[in-house]
């Protein structure tokens, strides 16, 4: 799945996609890129010189919720409920490419809990154990 289907499946906009490429999608997981530059709107006042540019934990995070979403169903949202047990193993930087690896914890009514792994270059990023809440009816009021 290229950026425009992405950006026809989930619902959040510029620059909050942080998801460029949905490169498998198979039962109980899914693995998605995001190709990290200099370009990205918080690198201009994360940290500011002589410090490097370091992508922020809540941007990963989000990425990774991002992914763990496309493990429902088309037509389904997904809501981030809570995120447990997350760690930061070494930072992202301009140039990183990041694999998001999620896969199903558990799937029980309107509550994901899925497992995700951020990766740069297969060395481990971050992980975490995100809850989605589900929403059935996309687009009708509760």
């Amino acid at each position: 799945m290229e950026i425009e289907e992405l950006k026809r499946v989930l619902p959040v906009g510029y620059p909050y996609l942080l998801i460029d490429r949905l490169v498998k999608r198979g039962e109980g997981i899914v693995v998605t890129r995001k190709c990290v530059t200099v370009n990205e709107p918080y690198f201009q006042g994360h940290f500011r010189s002589p410090f490097p540019s370091i992508m922020p934990g809540t941007m990963i995070l989000e990425g990774m919720a991002q992914t763990a979403g496309l493990l429902l169903e088309s037509g389904k949202l997904a809501v981030l409920a809570a995120v447990e047990r997350a760690r930061f193993h070494r930072p992202v930087v301009p140039g990183d490419v990041l694999t998001f690896v999620a896969r199903v914890a558990r799937l029980r009514g309107p509550v994901l809990k899925a497992e995700v792994r951020a990766e740069v270059e297969g060395e481990l990023a971050a992980e975490a154990l995100v809850t989605l809440m589900v929403k059935e009816d996309v687009g009708k009021n509760s």
